[in-house]
């Protein structure tokens, strides 16, 4: 694959920031999807400024939001059934989102696949109790590079063969 094509394929794993995916490119070839997911990991926690990191991590959209967003984050947040909550559960979501963002400066992020709507509020409350914006930073980097692997997951899968990316 050209860099254009590579970046065309595998941009989209990281939300609206395919710049990873044109780092990584130089790290090829790839042993396997486990090896390319390391080298955009590397990328992500030890090559992009705080800045960029920052505005990798904006790129998210909040939990329950019913604007404009990736295809792949309206899948996972409806798998999750956040897409479903009643009016309750969806202020609590909104003033939840606006607490953490508030004190944190970005989205809350969490790899939702797999986990129920209370899984969620659940952790973004525990989070919301952290003092450290350092320290949530890297965990919000950590469940974006978990999100990048289930997304990556599934684009191989879809794909018969990358033919040697």
């Amino acid at each position: 694959m050209t860099q254009a094509e590579f970046v065309q394929q595998f941009g989209p794993v990281f939300e609206e920031t395919p710049m990873v995916a044109e780092r990584a490119w130089a790290g090829r070839p790839f042993a396997d999807a486990l090896d390319l997911h390391r080298k955009m990991v590397a990328v992500v926690m030890e090559h992009m400024t705080p800045s960029e990191q920052r505005t990798l991590i904006c790129a998210h959209p909040e939990l329950g939001a019913k604007g404009k967003m990736a295809a792949a984050s309206v899948q996972e947040q409806a798998s999750s059934g956040l897409s479903q909550l009643n009016d309750e559960d969806y202020r609590r979501l909104q003033r939840l989102n606006a607490a953490y963002r508030e004190k944190f400066g970005f989205p809350f992020v969490i790899a939702v696949k797999g986990k129920t709507v209370s899984d969620v509020f659940a952790a973004i409350e525990l989070r919301l109790g952290s003092a450290d914006v350092v320290e949530e930073r890297v965990r919000s980097l950590t469940e974006i590079c978990k999100i990048a692997r289930f997304r990556l997951e599934s684009l191989i899968l879809q794909q018969p063969s990358q033919n040697g990316a």
